[in-house]
């Protein structure tokens, strides 16, 4: 029988050329369509925008909610709020009830204006209620992204085919971008490719074997080696090789963050343009005079050509 061939999840089907398979930023390259408004979950979405975009809304909601509840209080008429300073402008009485709503929303109730009859002292209550609901959520929204554990490991822009023992490699080099202490980094790498099988083209993936797939310490870089000997899918290939295939190295890396106590994850992708053939990286660190390392992060792509024949 036969033995069914390796795939991560990303299917084997091959239907023409395809963009990569995992983006710079580490999503995938899958649009979604389809679903109805159940398999929305609305927590998600809010802790997964970015946080100019969570600001915005937070931002946006509070000004409409406001909006909303000044339009009523408009509508109960001009006795409905007391202690507001007479005038004959409805811009003004349209505009003390938004200061009124912002008030009753944030229970904050300065008392210079206050509700006079009983649809008016409904209306305060329900936006009291709104205000200590909507607030409650915002904050556990704020407190949920900040708490969530995320890793920002840095991949250097190219990878690598660089000297190796007696013959060459493929190399990559990531680098923790954060402060805080991550240990037992555990790194997986797959070659995708389109290959020939049956007289169709799929696609095909290869774990690669690595020189080593765990560190201990991340407190410098890791340079991730795939020796490239007889048993590499790589062996004897060129860079026009590579091309034809549409080839490109899936990366995922694991590690645990000492911060949170949790396990994190990062994906990254080199595709065949980004593979410079006859490199070598080059140090990112260097020793200060007392014997103290120093880490250049930003260091961690620098690459120098080397003769690789």
């Amino acid at each position: 029988m036969q033995q069914p061939q390796f795939d991560p999840g990303l299917t084997q089907q091959y239907a023409g050329r395809l963009r990569r398979a995992i983006n710079p930023d580490g999503s995938f390259n899958v649009q979604r369509r389809g679903g109805d408004w159940r398999d929305v979950h609305p927590y998600l979405h809010l802790v997964e925008l970015p946080w100019y975009r969570f600001f915005g809304l937070i931002f946006l909601t509070y000004i409409v909610v406001n909006a909303i509840f000044a339009c009523v209080y408009f509508a109960l008429g001009s006795t409905a709020l007391q202690g507001a300073i007479p005038v004959a402008s409805v811009a003004d009485r349209f505009w003390q009830g938004v200061y009124f709503s912002s008030q009753t929303l944030t229970t904050v109730g300065y008392g210079a204006i206050y509700p006079s009859n009983g649809a008016a002292n409904a209306v305060a209550g329900l936006e009291a209620f709104i205000g200590l609901l909507g607030f409650a959520v915002a904050t556990g929204l704020l407190f949920g992204r900040i708490a969530r554990p995320s890793a920002r490991i840095g991949f250097s822009p190219k990878a690598l085919i660089a000297p190796y023992q007696d013959g060459t490699s493929l190399q990559f080099r990531v680098v923790n971008r954060r402060t805080n202490n991550l240990i037992e980094l555990e790194a997986t790498v797959v070659l995708m490719r389109v290959a020939q099988k049956d007289g169709e083209l799929q696609r095909t993936f290869d774990l690669l074997k690595l020189e080593r797939t765990k560190v201990l310490f991340f407190s410098l870089t890791w340079t991730v080696v795939h020796p490239i000997d007889s048993e590499s899918p790589l062996y004897g290939k060129t860079a026009e090789d590579l091309a034809a295939m549409q080839a490109e190295v899936l990366v995922m890396i694991k590690a645990w963050d000492e911060t949170f106590s949790q396990n994190v994850f990062q994906r990254y992708s080199y595709t065949f343009k980004e593979i410079v053939w006859g490199a070598r990286f080059t140090q990112a660190f260097t020793v200060d005079q007392d014997g103290s390392l120093s880490l250049e992060v930003n260091r961690v792509g620098d690459y120098s050509p080397v003769n690789t024949l």
